[in-house]
């Protein structure tokens, strides 16, 4: 059985609606039903809270489903997450530095250096980006 007839299951069982749960793990109705609808996953807290609400063993809750386990053994590989982090700054670093070589190769052009730091303004975007998603 799939985690997300699992959680349903198990919450039916409680007797609490995707409302009462959501207030409990602080996370909106919608949440709730795509966790159920396996649209989405919950994270291993919510996983750990959910386990607690509906008084089932983490082992018969994840246990069978591969694609949940699978989202969080990624979800919780930190190195793994620091590497992408790391490849994001270098690939930054790269694309920025071969953008200002490029302008500096080309005539004084006001283009080309608006193009530069357009390319640096949306580097700078997409590592930010990054950062507030691994928080």
């Amino acid at each position: 059985m799939e985690i997300g007839k699992k959680l349903k299951a198990a919450r039916s069982r409680a007797g609490l609606t995707q409302e009462q749960v959501a207030e409990h793990l602080f996370v909106s109705r919608q949440t709730i039903s795509n966790w159920e609808n396996e649209k989405s996953y919950p994270d291993i807290v919510s996983v750990v809270r959910l386990s607690d609400l509906y008084s089932i063993s983490l082992d018969e809750l994840l246990k069978g489903d591969a694609e949940m386990l699978k989202h969080l053994e990624e979800s919780t590989d930190i190195v793994k997450s620091n590497r992408k982090l790391i490849l994001a700054v270098i690939a930054n670093i790269g694309v920025f530095l071969g953008c200002l070589l490029t302008a500096a190769l080309l005539p004084d052009s006001v283009l080309a250096i608006a193009c530069v730091f357009c390319l640096a303004v949306a580097g700078v975007a997409c590592l930010l980006y990054q950062i507030v998603k691994r928080i």
